[in-house]
């Protein structure tokens, strides 16, 4: 039985959805504005400064632990570049910069929080130009080794995270290191959307269903003609082999549970070390709880010791 206070996310996804059907004609402002009601799930967490930067013509936000204020050499420390969800075409460093310092806190690391480009203004690959473009700055700016990099996501940004790394290993080897790890929180990795969770759980999922995903698809490549069997558009199309490690953390009330067992399946037959968390009748991103929920917190907790081990294993 999921606590009550994880109970709270589905309370707001259903409350949610309920504003935006009552009020079917809102505009594009008024439900990205919709969209930032996720920063007031988690509570602040302790110990974390942050500071407004500007990465080669994108803003975002940089969270660090007060303990690592203390090493002087950047080098020494480690960076997650965490990316927001919201269908590539919500959300905003604000609406998961909670988020982001628990799962720096719980690592040990600073957290990069970027606000990259949103379909339906700028569809597919305009995400991952902005996500490339930061990883070289964390490389040549700011001096970290890319095995102090971890890319991690929730939802839409779970597939960016992923297709990231998977850019650098297609697109820019021998040129780009790949980083340490990636972590995924309710990934969103087949466009397509046929899974049998999303009808096995359509009725427990408050949040995320078929007609949704499929508009949600359709605008991130609209105007490139390409398939949503692209690799770097759907991941579990991709050839998985020499990915670092992966995390992945999903919960079984999800229409997307599915996604994150077949691409989990599908990367430890290529060889790459999955780890699979399987959160019970828990939400989509039910890490967005963290600070006031247990499941949240231990999830957020897992990963962050994950994460601590593979920084330090490179």
């Amino acid at each position: 039985m999921p606590s009550i206070e994880s109970q709270a996310l589905g309370l707001l996804y259903e409350s949610k959805a309920r504003r935006m059907k009552a009020n079917p004609n809102l505009d594009r402002a008024t439900i990205l504005s919709l969209y930032e009601e996720e920063q007031s799930c988690a509570a602040e967490a302790p110990g974390i400064t942050y500071e407004n930067v500007n990465v080669r013509g994108r803003p975002g936000i940089w969270a660090s632990p007060v303990g690592l204020l203390l090493q002087s050499n950047e080098n020494q420390q480690s960076v997650i570049i965490y990316i927001h969800g919201g269908g590539f075409s919500l959300g905003s460093p604000n609406s998961h910069r909670k988020l982001a310092a628990h799962l720096g806190r719980a690592a040990n690391a600073n957290v990069l929080i970027l606000d990259y480009r949103l379909a339906p203004e700028h569809p597919f690959p305009a995400a991952l130009d902005d996500l490339l473009a930061a990883y070289e700055w964390l490389l040549q700016e700011r001096g970290f080794p890319a095995s102090k990099i971890a890319t991690a996501g929730d939802s839409a940004g779970g597939n960016l995270a992923t297709a990231l790394v998977l850019r650098i290993k297609q697109e820019e080897a021998g040129r780009l290191s790949l980083p340490a790890a990636i972590a995924a929180f309710s990934p969103w990795y087949n466009l397509e959307n046929n899974l049998d969770s999303m009808t096995r759980n359509d009725q427990y999922d408050k949040l995320v269903h078929r007609p949704q995903l499929d508009e949600l698809a359709a605008a991130y490549v609209a105007r490139t003609g390409l398939s949503l069997r692209d690799p770097l558009v759907s991941p579990i199309h991709a050839d998985l082999r020499g990915l670092p490690p992966v995390y992945i953390a999903i919960g079984t009330h999800e229409t997307l549970q599915d996604d994150s067992e077949g691409f989990a399946e599908l990367a430890r037959n290529a060889g790459v070390d999955v780890e699979l968390e399987r959160a019970q009748e828990q939400q989509h991103v039910h890490v967005f709880m963290a600070g006031r929920a247990a499941e949240a917190d231990v999830t957020i907790q897992n990963v962050g010791r994950w994460l601590q081990r593979k920084f330090s294993s490179t």
